[in-house]
Order: C-alpha cells, then sequence, then structure tokens
C-alpha cells in the first residue's frame, strides 16, 4: 500500500502521485502542491478510487461523521455504514436486532452530506413503514423530513401521489405500494438511493419481484436489507441478486438453480455441498453481523415495539376509556376492580376480549400479528411467544399457521399438563420456529435454549411469572446472545411495562396507571 497524508480540517487527502492531476479522471481535485504532491477531497469517491490504485484510505465516514440521534453506533454498525457508503449496490444482511434500520439512514444521511446521494425512498413491508422506518428517521436524523407513502387501510393512488408532492429528504412506500406510483417515483430522478428492507420477499419469480428488476435499474444507489437471505432454499439468492447485483448472477432461475443444486429426482433438488459460498458470492459486497459479534452488548437485549391498533381496536379502546374516566371520577375504581378495568384494556390491543356472551369477542389485531410474524421470520432461531390469556394464545397459534402467517410452523402450549411434548420438540429437535403460550405454564424449570428471542405480544400481570418466564432462554447451555421484544400499542400497554421492569408489585399499582390512562 503507498502512503496518503490527511488533512482532516479540509476533509483532503494529500499523496504523491505517478500520475499528474489531469489524469485522475473524476477524483473532485483541488489542486497541486509545490513538491509535486496532489490534493483532492476525501470523499467516498475518491476514497474508492485511490483504493483500487493502492493507496491505503480510510473511511472518510469514520474520520468525519458525527452520528446523530439519540443513540451512539455500535461497532458493527460502523462498520455496516461505512461499507454502504462505499458500495453503490450491496447488501446489509446483519441479523435481527442489530440495528439495520439506523444504520442505512447513517450511511445515506452521511452521503447526502457529502453530495454523493440525492433524496431517499424506502420500501418496506407495510407494517413497518410507520413504526419502524418512520419513527426511527425521527430518532436518528431528527433533522430530516419523511413522507410516508402507505398506510394500513390501503392509501388510495390519488393521497399516495399528493403525499409524494411534499418535499421531503425520506419517502417511504410498501413492496407492493410501488406499482400503484410506479411511473410517478421513476420520475423523481431526484430520489436516486433505494433502500429495499426485507429484500428476500423478491426471493421468488412473482410480478413483483420482475417489476422490482426494474425500477431499481435507475437508481445510483440501492442497497438490499434483510437478516434471512436464504429462509427456504440456497436458490432464493437468485431473484434478489438480479435486482441489486443483477451481474454477480445468472440470467436465468435455471442457470441458478443447476449451479447451486443437483437434481435427485424429478421433482427433488438438494444443494450442493459448496452452494452457501456459492449462493452468497451472489450477493457481495455484503456486510454479516449477528448480535453476538456486538460486543457491547450485555448478554440480553430488550426493547419495545410500538405497533399501531386498527381501526376497530381504537374504536373499542376509546369508548372503554371514556366510560373508565367517568367511573375514576365518581371512584368507583377501587383497588379491589382496577386489575379487571386493566386486563381489559389489555384485551382490547391484543385483539381478544372476555365478555359475558360469547366467551369473548375477536377484534380486528392485524398490524400486531403482521409485526409478530415479521419478527419470527426474521430471526435466524427458534422464538417463544407469550400472551396473557388462552383465547389470545390458540388466536395467535392459529393466525402463524396460517397462510397469512408462517404457514404451520408454531406450536401452542395452554396448560401444563399438555406441555411436556411441545417443549421437548422445541428444545430438542428442528420442528417448531415458534412456540406460543401462556408464561405460566413454562415458567419455571423448563430449559429452551434453542430459541434465542422472546416476543412478549401482550404484558402479564404477574412479576414473578413474567420473570420466570424470560429466563427460559438465559440458561447455562445458551451459547447466544438473547432478544426479548416488547410489543405495545396504548398508553395501558407502555406503563404495564414499565411497571413490569421496574420489579413494581403490579397490584399495587394498578389505581396508578388507570387513573394515568384515563388522562392520555
Amino acid at each position: 500500500m503507498q502512503n496518503i497524508t490527511l488533512s482532516r480540517a479540509n476533509q483532503a487527502l494529500v499523496f504523491q502521485a505517478d500520475y499528474p492531476l489531469e489524469q485522475w479522471p473524476g477524483s473532485d481535485p483541488i489542486g497541486t502542491l509545490p513538491d509535486g504532491r496532489l490534493v483532492i477531497r476525501h470523499n467516498t469517491h475518491n476514497t474508492n478510487l485511490m483504493r483500487n490504485a493502492g493507496y491505503d484510505v480510510p473511511s472518510p465516514m469514520r474520520l468525519y461523521y458525527d452520528w446523530p440521534g439519540d443513540k451512539q453506533p455500535y461497532k458493527v454498525q460502523r462498520a455496516s455504514a461505512e461499507l454502504l457508503t462505499a458500495n453503490r449496490r450491496c447488501y446489509l444482511l446483519n441479523q435481527q436486532g442489530t440495528g439495520k434500520t439506523p444504520t442505512t439512514l447513517w450511511a445515506w444521511d452521511f452521503l447526502n452530506r457529502q453530495g454523493e446521494a440525492g433524496k431517499c425512498l424506502v420500501v418496506a413491508k407495510l407494517s413497518t413503514v410507520n413504526f419502524v422506518w418512520a419513527r426511527e428517521i425521527m430518532r436518528t436524523l431528527p433533522h430530516r423530513r419523511c413522507v410516508v407513502l402507505a398506510d394500513i387501510k390501503g392509501m388510495p393512488r390519488a393521497k399516495r401521489l399528493k403525499a409524494l408532492e411534499e418535499d421531503a429528504d425520506i419517502y417511504i412506500v410498501n413492496h407492493d405500494g410501488v406499482k400503484v406510483i410506479h411511473d410517478d417515483l421513476l420520475a423523481r430522478t431526484d430520489i436516486d438511493t433505494l433502500v429495499l428492507d426485507e429484500l428476500a420477499v423478491y426471493r421468488n419469480n412473482s410480478d413483483r419481484s420482475k417489476g422490482m428488476r426494474s425500477f431499481a435499474a435507475r437508481f445510483k444507489h440501492v442497497w438490499g436489507l434483510t437478516g434471512s437471505p436464504m429462509p427456504n432454499q440456497v436458490t432464493d439468492v437468485w431473484g434478489q441478486a438480479k435486482i441489486v447485483t443483477p451481474q454477480r448472477t445468472t440470467k436465468y432461475f435455471k442457470a441458478c438453480r443447476e449451479l447451486l443444486m443437483n437434481r435427485v429426482s424429478q421433482w427433488n433438488w438438494v444443494p450442493k455441498t459448496d452452494a452457501v459460498e456459492r449462493a452468497f458470492t451472489m450477493m457481495q459486497p455484503s456486510a454479516r453481523y449477528t448480535l453476538d459479534d456486538v460486543v457491547e452488548l450485555p448478554p440480553v437485549y430488550e426493547r419495545t415495539m410500538d405497533v399501531p391498533l386498527s381501526d376497530e381496536q381504537k374504536d373499542f379502546y376509546d369508548t372503554f376509556k371514556k366510560r373508565l374516566a367517568i367511573l375514576v371520577q365518581n371512584k368507583q375504581v377501587t383497588a379491589a376492580n382496577a386489575g379487571a378495568v386493566v386486563n381489559k384494556l389489555l384485551q382490547i390491543s391484543g385483539g381478544w376480549v372476555y365478555s359475558t356472551a360469547p366467551d369473548f369477542v375477536q377484534l380486528d389485531a392485524k398490524p400486531r400479528l403482521e409485526t409478530l410474524r415479521d419478527l419470527i421470520e426474521e430471526n435466524d432461531r427458534k422464538v417463544l411467544v407469550f400472551a396473557p390469556y388462552r383465547h389470545m394464545v390458540a388466536g395467535i397459534h392459529e393466525y402463524l399457521n396460517s397462510k397469512e402467517g408462517l404457514g404451520a410452523d408454531a406450536a401452542a402450549i395452554y396448560d401444563k399438563r399438555t406441555g411436556d411434548v411441545v417443549l421437548a420438540q422445541f428444545q430438542d429437535t428442528d420442528r417448531y420456529k415458534a412456540l406460543v403460550a401462556h408464561p405460566g405454564p413454562i415458567g419455571h424449570v423448563n430449559t429452551l435454549t434453542r430459541a434465542n428471542l422472546i416476543i412478549w405480544y401482550s404484558p402479564i400481570a404477574d412479576y414473578d411469572i413474567f420473570d420466570q418466564a424470560n429466563y427460559r432462554i438465559r440458561r447455562i447451555s445458551q451459547e447466544h446472545k438473547q432478544q426479548i421484544i416488547f410489543l405495545q400499542a396504548t398508553g395501558a400497554d407502555r406503563r404495564f411495562y414499565g411497571i413490569l421492569r421496574r420489579k413494581e408489585a403490579t397490584q399495587d399499582a394498578f389505581l396508578k396507571l388507570v387513573e394515568e390512562v384515563t388522562q392520555e
């Protein structure tokens, strides 16, 4: 490697070159020093140019970026962001929980400040456009403005176009929403950075995948994000690579399958011994880090995730809250009935409400269920899902095993009597990606370290059970860092999780929680 000198104050590179300044095409030169050394700007383009010429040049992002937002990046996020800034087309394959969203936002923000990227378009799952991307932009890039071109009701085309006309730095649209305003998005040449979240949705040869190939071709920067690039088989990479790095894969799917797999019968193909390695060469350059690489994290990483209420849930919640305010005003909520009141709020938030006739009412909880499904699909290992009510457990289990969910890859436990066989299959075999359960029956003794993720679909009114349930994956045989995610949609959810995580006596806190909810 040849030597260079950094002028950090001027963000410039000073070096002795074998060629005159005019023979460094596109190097954005500053000038020549009296001793013959060249001075060029230390930006991403010049960094790549000089690295290719054999110079040892550090990433400009590492030296000059201030990493805005309410949290500082981990080392893996810094390294991942540097990779994104150095490559116009690449992949971020980091495991769920390593912060792919803020990493991507930081990388784009740096390039945009440097004048190397224009506005940004994020294409993501509908369940994440608001409560992941828009929310993270507010936290990570508070100086930037974003516009969401989708909503859970199905935003009509006219409304999407009106939103697209708004002046913003980042636009966010759902995967299927791209085709609704396809031509209008293509016409916006000021938007030159394309971020494809959950890239694996394009793993097949569907019309959506074909459409994205031609759509992505006109963008200057195309970054694909997924923690599970091969969710079903090694050939899943072909559809993704055809979008991001088409020059690195085969022209047709059949050729890719023959390259990666052996045919053992008319309908049966098996991966070749080096199939995974070959497949990953199609998805290069890339960064791939897991939670185990995030050395800054404690052994267990806890985080809350906001999910929206459906319109039906919101109507139920608001109506009940108004009635509750009257009860509080008339001092009709006592220590004896406060627990029942809080449970009703949590049931509405989760989507299953107990009543007298019928036994329970099922509300539309699609946003929460889709978020749950996405989290399970994105995780590399098995997942525990806890819910505090029997019908809620049954409903979640039914959804996860449906076509809209995981498609028959979830188990459920309702009581200790029926759970032993399922627990053994979950822990000791490869059967079941997810286990849905009331935390009580498995909250003590059981070791479930085949899972590294716990998702609380809704909180439970018992700190001891809550604490013990979280320890099911925190055992001596656990070899991987773990995550505990708390899904929340309402003030009742948030305050209740706060009570549990502060280790307060829940019964003593019920009355205060009820009063706070009515004052929202």
